[in-house]
Order: C-alpha cells, then sequence, then structure tokens
C-alpha cells in the first residue's frame, strides 16, 4: 500500500510539459514513454466566443515518485521543476486533506 503521493491542482497548469521533460531527463525514459504525461482537454467554448482549454498532467504506471530522489530528502523532479507550482508531494493522508479544501485537483498514489 504507497504512503506518499501527488497531489495536482490542474485547475491552474499552464501546459508547458516541464514535468515530462524532467521526468524524462531524471530517469532517462526513451522517446514515446512518459513517466508523467500532460493531456490537453479542449479548445471547449464555455461561452460565445470564449473558449477552455484544460491540460492535466497525469502520472503513468513508469512514474516511481521519484524514489530515489525521495530517500535523500528531495522533491519529485515533476514537482520540482512545475514551472506553475501546480504539484505536491507528500503523505497520502496529508494530500487528501488539502484536497478538501478546492476542487479540480487530482489525487495519485503509485501502484
Amino acid at each position: 500500500m504507497p504512503t506518499h503521493g501527488l497531489l495536482i491542482d490542474y485547475d491552474f497548469c499552464t501546459g508547458c510539459h516541464t514535468c515530462e521533460i524532467a521526468c524524462k531527463q531524471e530517469h532517462n525514459l526513451p522517446v514515446g514513454k512518459w513517466g508523467i504525461k500532460v493531456f490537453e482537454f479542449g479548445p471547449m467554448e464555455i461561452q460565445s466566443d470564449k473558449y477552455l482549454i484544460t491540460y492535466i498532467p497525469y502520472p503513468t504506471d513508469l512514474c516511481d515518485l521519484c524514489e530515489e530522489r525521495a530517500r535523500k530528502g528531495k522533491l519529485p523532479s515533476c514537482v520540482k521543476h512545475c514551472q506553475a507550482d501546480v504539484m505536491k508531494y507528500g503523505a497520502i493522508e496529508d494530500l487528501a486533506e488539502e484536497m478538501k479544501k478546492k476542487p479540480k485537483m487530482l489525487l495519485w498514489a503509485p501502484k
């Protein structure tokens, strides 16, 4: 049973893909493989002439929450390098409490 996870506030993700790049470099992942992947939803018309694009960073099964970094007391690479500061790493119980404060968040823990 996992004890730690990622809390991602996708309401403010800008879609910069920095988390993807940081993860690929940290784990030396080949082309076509990601530890975290940013998905784009939209554009969706929300009003006449107003559109919304939502970016959702989603960890894949290759994500190990940067286990080696975490053992050294460091943040996972995606969290450290997130330009919009929308990711938090911590104990699942603490992140679940944080989730109660705001909608549009994703809590992820590795299997």
